[in-house]
């Protein structure tokens, strides 16, 4: 059996108040339409049509060429947007699912529990419902005596006792492709808003003599759409929860769930251990046994076996096994640290590649470099990588010392086991195994302080008598 899904994604979302199109913004690190478009791939769609309507060219961008897409240009309803998907879909054999772009809680295997029902029941559309705790302004089932659904009440046309009912429309469905088509052709706009319901397909199909069908969904938060604010942040909160709990299971120790944000795409590996005040974002990968945190705010950095990273900042770097960063260390963009590697406090490292085994402990910024294996950077040292106008590369070969407080204007080349002595300023390369000293030598004068003191006091009068 063929199976396809519609994504509706019209809705200009005026609540969020908002210059970002409704169904892009994110929760947990994706844009809400991502999490729905995954989980209908992960249900084995084979087709996907999305239909949008207001900052329609945004959502094309972001979507790209992955699903198809058709325009809504007038909002006349639900009934009215999935027949947008017609010329698309509508000569296919198969069953069709319908989703919304703004319902990112909703998970793929509920979506094939529901499949599964509809198929079993041989039923003509299958609804997903869920019981809620409070079901204002969202549409009622409305069951026989057996149980079956008979029709679907939007909130606006409730009677009172309908209005008591808590078991909920979703807003998510699965149909017999063709008959949906056929039933859609039917649909009026002879209601309280006077729109084209999607829900009155439902009572066509039974009028017709069409089964109708039903899954409730054991977990009502699949169910949520996201409509303002603070729908985006319950909805932040349910998946966070959902993200923290599903690596829990997969054998990661997270001292503080509460306090630790972790976003959909991050994968973490067994007996690694997140303390709170962490921020994982992104494609980020961490290996087994380490420990990340407190405070560590990660994206899209890929992390080996064995690595402490403490109170730092690392974005799309790499860190090598056994190494440790931090405290207060920050890795930017193309940062590459070998196995074993120390990055200590208040280090800067970008678009630097750094060997086995090399330490730059404290109070240094290296960047544009290549640092080979088992170096010594001292306390203090900087690559000085930029004239104002070009960037130039610092290359520092094997088992090389760089002393503290030392100046490495590139682009200039350390030999291997060259040392270079502290609070030196290097402009020429280091032939390997040379010891260089690029400091003038000192020279005391006797009594001269007060020599000074004097002169900056006369200055400091002088100011103050004007």
């Amino acid at each position: 059996m063929k199976v396809m899904a519609i994504v509706l994604a019209a809705g200009q979302g005026k609540r969020m108040k908002s210059k970002l199109y409704k169904v892009l913004h994110p929760v947990c690190g994706k844009p809400m339409v991502a999490h729905v478009l995954q989980t209908v791939k992960d249900a084995a769609c084979e087709r996907t049509v999305v239909v949008v309507g207001h900052g329609a060219e945004t959502v094309r961008a972001y979507l790209g060429s992955d699903v198809e897409i058709v325009l809504q240009e007038q909002q006349l309803g639900t009934g009215h947007a999935v027949q947008q998907a017609e010329p698309l879909l509508g000569g296919e054999e198969g069953t069709t699912v319908i989703l919304y772009g703004d319902t990112p809680l909703v998970t793929s295997g509920t979506i094939q529990s529901l499949l599964r029902i509809h198929a079993e029941t041989r039923s003509a559309a299958t609804v997903l419902t869920a019981v809620v705790p409070n079901p204002q302004g969202l549409g009622r089932i409305i069951r026989d005596d057996a149980g079956n659904v008979l029709r679907i009440v939007e909130q606006k046309d409730c009677t009172p006792e309908q209005a008591a009912i808590t078991e909920i429309n979703t807003g998510m469905y699965c149909f017999d492709n063709k008959k949906l088509f056929r039933a859609l052709a039917q649909v009026t706009n002879n209601n309280a808003q006077g729109e084209y319901y999607l829900t009155d397909v439902m009572e066509i199909l039974k009028n017709a003599g069409e089964t109708v069908g039903a899954y409730c969904t054991p977990d009502f938060a699949e169910g949520i759409g996201v409509n303002d604010r603070v729908g985006l942040g319950e909805a932040e909160a349910l998946m966070r929860a959902r993200i923290v709990r599903k690596h829990q299971l997969g054998g990661v120790t997270i001292i503080d769930p509460a306090a630790t944000y972790i976003e959909a795409d991050v994968a973490i590996g067994s007996d690694t251990v997140i303390y709170p005040g962490t921020v994982l974002r992104g494609a980020t990968v961490i290996g087994e046994d380490c420990v990340i945190g407190p405070n560590a705010d990660i994206t899209d950095t890929t992390i080996g076996n064995g690595v402490t990273v403490k109170q730092s900042v690392a974005v799309e770097a790499a860190i090598g096994d056994e190494s440790a960063v931090g405290p207060f260390a920050y890795l930017r963009p193309g940062s590459k640290l070998g196995t074993g590697v120390k990055i200590g406090d208040f280090v800067e490292i970008k678009n630097a590649e750094l060997g086995d085994g090399t330490k730059v402990s404290h109070l240094s910024y290296v960047g544009d470099a290549k640092v080979g294996k088992d170096v010594n950077v001292g306390c203090g040292a900087i690559t000085v990588n930029y004239d104002g106008y070009n960037k130039a590369m610092t290359e520092i070969g094997d088992n090389a010392f760089v002393g503290s407080n030392v100046n490495l204007i590139a682009p200039v080349k350390i030999g291997d086991g060259a040392y270079v002595v502290a609070g030196s300023t290097i402009t020429n390369d280091v032939p390997a195994n040379d010891v260089a000293i690029a400091r003038e030598r000192q020279v005391n004068k006797p009594g001269y302080a007060e020599k000074l003191r004097g002169r900056a006091k006369a200055k400091k009068e002088a100011k103050s008598k004007k």
